[in-house]
């Protein structure tokens, strides 16, 4: 008996999520499942009792399970799940934490949420619907985020007078939909969740299912093996209280370290060896996976938040490109090129999604081609970053492998992304040293090299006042140059369009080929709409601080109607031209421009002496 006992403890935590179409049942599962396990205390039970009388007068005493996850007040007036519910409970074998995810689309982000984190999900499916669109959706997500094992839980036999044949059609089909995906394990069984079969003891409605309850299923699963791979450690903070310790804290996401191993601080090429692993009880000889340290070092050598200490003999590889997956999980598109912050382990970065291979139909894993990603759509991307990271595949190791976007503006995640691998391109490009610089080439002209943006809606001023500005600078002898969006539109953006994601583009091409000029030591004036903060601040970031002033030509709307040059405001009023700037497409103003241009109140002549002026004094000498 206590070698049993010992076995049973040592399956440790389960992390696990419920998943399923709406209404099929995962929060009432889960309630009865709590139920049977024996972890609902006393004064719950009577608070249950009482909201299922409120709820369902003509029930009589029946409870309602699903009232014990779904928390939120929507939730229990519609009947759904919305949010992700997380319930930590344990029997006297083993203890789990369970995440109920919501069943509509719309809340696929939330079910995503909670499989991320997950060993093993519970899929739910009606008896009387079989497989639907949103069953294979979820399945879909948790085989991208590596889960491996699946317990179907085919509920509401009852409804279909406990029909074996029902049930075999329904196991059958998941089971070649999840080895489709690459799901190693799948156990199924029947339920009826209200009542309790199959869920924490054996049902006598259903003879011919003579397999373990639900409960049992959980108690006995296999948790994910631990990594015994080589071993990584995230730095998460350097911890040096004073001048005699310096340690290197963060959590174990693969093998072992003990002392006296050389390491490789990624991703740079510094080696050291293990002095001390130290922790809150005490000093370690050695530590594993998944156990939070602090590690010291045999030698001071630079390492900052956001490397990675890996097993010397076998570090972990570097690179700034990537394939990966992503789920977009923002309100606005995903538009290819446009700037994000990558956030892999304790890493943070600048990155850009730079291609959109296929984007995936979860419901029927077709590749699509696509040029942008919508709220919960998953697509194949290439990931470009400023600068190398220390990485694994994720489904190698998914602390190294699974990263999210955050945008730049509201800080919001905007998508979850799973990296497959390195580009073969990102290793095999380098930077070639070159004599001859920026510097030498500013010199030889005289000046300093800068880059004048103009922004502003069409028709306001922008190109004629960065004209008016470059004719005085020539005379003035200065070397410069004029990228107009409308003459750039003629050569290397001949093939954009104007939709979001071409503007985006639009703006990256000519940010690069500003940037080049710059280097070229000259004084470069962009005119371009440029209607996104964005691509703006994407831009500025090419270049130092003092090579780069944004001039915000503000003239209102109805002025630059009024003066319309080119005849594109009566067309986009007409609706001969859509996604126009000002009236179907957004113009984000400047927040905080270099040089404000109120343009409708001065003549061109004014505003480009005031630009001129500015210049002057940044350049001189």
């Amino acid at each position: 008996m206590a070698s049993s006992t010992a076995t049973e403890a040592s399956r440790g935590l389960l992390r696990f999520i419920t998943c399923g179409s709406v209404d099929d049942g995962k929060s009432t599962l889960l309630g009865r499942l709590l139920y049977d396990a024996g972890t609902v205390p006393d004064d719950q039970l009577a608070t249950l009792a009482r909201d299922s009388r409120r709820l369902h007068p003509d029930a009589g005493d029946a409870l309602d399970f699903a009232l014990l996850t779904d928390g939120l007040d929507a939730e229990r007036e519609q009947g759904i799940t919305i949010d992700v519910a997380y319930r930590y409970f344990h029997t006297a074998r083993r203890s789990f934490i369970v995440a109920d995810c919501p069943g509509h689309e719309q809340y696929t982000r939330n079910m995503a949420t909670g499989a991320s984190n997950a060993e093993l999900a519970v899929v739910l499916v009606d008896a009387r619907k079989g497989l639907l669109p949103q069953t294979r959706r979820h399945t879909y997500i948790c085989a991208l985020l590596g889960i491996r094992r699946v317990l179907l839980a085919v509920n509401k036999m009852d409804l279909v007078g406990c029909d074996e044949a029902v049930y075999r059609g329904i196991t059958e089909a998941y089971r070649e939909l999840a080895q489709s995906l690459g799901i190693a394990e799948v156990q199924c069984l029947p339920v009826i969740a209200p009542d309790g079969d199959n869920v924490g003891t054996r049902s006598s409605r259903m003879p011919w299912y003579t397999g373990p309850s639900l409960l049992e299923l959980l108690e006995s699963a296999d948790a994910a093996p631990l990594r015994d791979g080589d071993f990584r450690l995230p730095v998460q903070w350097v911890n040096r209280p004073d001048q005699s310790f310096r340690g290197y804290a963060g959590t174990i996401c693969g093998g072992r370290v003990a002392r006296g191993d050389e390491v490789l601080v990624q991703p740079g090429v510094q080696r050291a060896r293990i002095a001390r692993i130290v922790t809150a009880d005490g000093d370690l000889d050695s530590a594993g996976d998944g156990q939070a340290v602090t590690l010291c070092l045999d030698r001071e050598i630079d390492v900052s938040r956001g490397d990675v200490i890996a097993d010397a003999l076998h570090p972990v590889p570097v690179a700034d490109q990537f394939a990966c997956h992503l789920l977009w999980l923002g309100d606005n598109a995903l538009l290819p090129n446009r700037t994000y912050w990558l956030k892999l382990g304790t890493r943070t970065v600048n990155a850009r999604v730079m291609s959109i291979k296929h984007k995936v139909d979860v419901d029927s894993q077709a590749k699509l081609a696509a040029r942008k990603l919508l709220l919960n759509e998953v697509g194949y991307c290439t990931l470009g970053l400023d600068e190398e990271i220390a990485f694994e595949a994720y489904a190698d190791n998914r602390t190294l492998g699974g990263f999210i976007l955050i945008d730049r503006q509201s800080n919001a995640t905007v998508a979850c992304g799973m990296l497959d691998f390195a580009l073969g391109r990102s290793a095999n490009v380098h930077w070639q040293h070159l004599d001859i610089d920026k510097g030498v080439r500013a010199s030889s002209k005289g000046q300093q090299p800068l880059c004048l943006w103009f922004t502003g809606l069409s028709g306001a001023g922008k190109s004629t006042i960065a004209n008016l500005v470059e004719r005085r600078l020539h005379a003035l002898g200065c070397h410069t140059y004029l990228l107009d969006g409308d003459n750039v539109r003629h050569g290397i953006n001949r093939d954009l369009g104007f939709t979001p994601q071409d503007r985006v583009e639009n703006i990256r091409r000519i940010a690069e080929v500003a940037h080049l000029m710059v280097d070229a030591g000259l004084i470069v004036l962009v005119s371009a709409i440029s209607p996104y903060r964005s691509e703006r601040r994407s831009a500025r970031e090419l270049f130092a601080a003092a090579e780069f002033m944004e001039v915000f030509v503000d003239t209102p709307l109805e002025e630059c109607e009024r003066r319309d040059p080119k005849g594109l405001y009566r067309k986009a009023r007409a609706g001969a031209i859509r996604n126009f700037t000002g009236i179907d497409a957004p113009y984000e103003r400047p927040e905080a421009p270099e040089i404000h241009l109120p343009g409708g109140r001065l003549r061109a002549e004014q505003l480009a002496e005031q630009v001129v002026a500015r210049v002057l004094a940044a350049v001189a000498g």
